[in-house]
């Protein structure tokens, strides 16, 4: 059943609507009444979790932590048959035109495709910041990353930019380790060869910085378990509310690691995008060969099946 806009007279002023076009732009067909700063033909990418940019969270700087993004995030933008259609941060980037808060939409360079600034706006960005901005990899350090698809690879380029001595890419399927060692990883290993890997390169002690990209409890305690006494594990994956990782007080005093959750790269989200786009633009990060596999939009099952399956990085849907 085609689905069709949802138009919020609350949000009609801040509303923008965007036809993301072949070639890889994205621009802003009207804007609302009392919207400043951008215009029609303004080329934009998405921002699922927008600052309201006065909460005491973006006064910090910490405009990821924004509970105003994530109402927005949980707002239906879209109706069918039967009521509203709801989906955590549901921007609406798989419809041909959308309407969006007028915060969701950051403009970018004229030199930057759509396609690249699309994986800027989530998962780039997530990557990039845990490593840079939430871990604060330390230069010569050692570094796993488990999960390796487009948010644990950006965490690998992360770690790599900050000067990791060694970098284990992690993860079951075999393109995905493939990948990840012409992004920077050292090392790839599936996680049945994990521990002998802690064990070779680290002498068993564990690694200084572990970063869990799957959002499950059983390879968050394995990251814990891969995190050296007094390192780090930073908590990268989305996981379910219900998925409880259990961890006893003896050890969280006697180990004394740090546990860093990190949420959207951690830090200032629009400073984090403008940050991703300078080294993209400088040649120190690699984003084209992110997107291994392109489809139309027709095809959107295949694109949620590579993604379960883990048969691509990114894929991109061209409208």
């Amino acid at each position: 059943m085609p689905l069709r806009p949802l138009r919020d007279e609350r949000r009609a002023a801040a509303a923008r609507a965007l036809r993301p076009r072949p070639r890889g732009r994205g621009e802003i067909l009207d804007v609302g009444d009392g919207v400043s700063g951008l215009a029609q033909g303004d080329r934009v990418l998405l921002c699922w979790l927008p600052a309201c940019g006065t909460c005491p969270a973006c006064r910090r700087g910490q405009t990821q932590l924004c509970l105003a993004g994530f109402l927005n995030a949980g707002t239906p933008n879209f109706k069918r048959p039967g009521g509203d259609v709801f989906g955590f941060a549901g921007t609406g980037t798989f419809a041909e035109e959308v309407v969006v808060d007028a915060r969701c939409a950051v403009p970018i360079p004229d030199d930057v495709p759509f396609d690249i600034a699309a994986l800027i706006g989530c998962g780039v960005t997530t990557g990039l910041g845990a490593a840079i901005n939430t871990a604060d990899v330390r230069a010569g350090s050692s570094v796993a990353v488990i999960g390796c698809g487009g948010v644990g690879i950006c965490a690998i380029q992360g770690a790599r930019l900050k000067g990791a001595a060694q970098i284990v890419a992690v993860d079951p399927v075999a393109s995905r380790r493939e990948a990840a060692l012409t992004f920077g990883a050292t090392e790839a290993v599936p996680p049945d060869e994990l521990a002998d890997a802690k064990q070779r390169i680290t002498a068993g002690e564990g690694f200084d910085y572990v970063f869990e990209v799957v959002g499950k409890s059983a390879t968050a305690r394995t990251a814990y378990e891969t995190t050296r006494r007094g390192g780090t594990l930073c908590v990268v994956g989305a996981g379910a509310m219900d998925d409880h990782l259990r961890l006893n007080m003896f050890e969280l005093f006697f180990d004394e690691k740090r546990i860093l959750p990190s949420l959207y790269g951690g830090g200032d989200v629009v400073q984090s995008y403008e940050r991703a786009i300078a080294l993209w633009r400088a040649g120190r990060i690699d984003l084209a060969n992110l997107i291994t596999h392109r489809v139309r939009l027709t095809e959107i099952n295949e694109a949620l099946d590579q993604m379960r399956t883990g048969t691509s990085l990114r894929t991109c849907v061209e409208i």
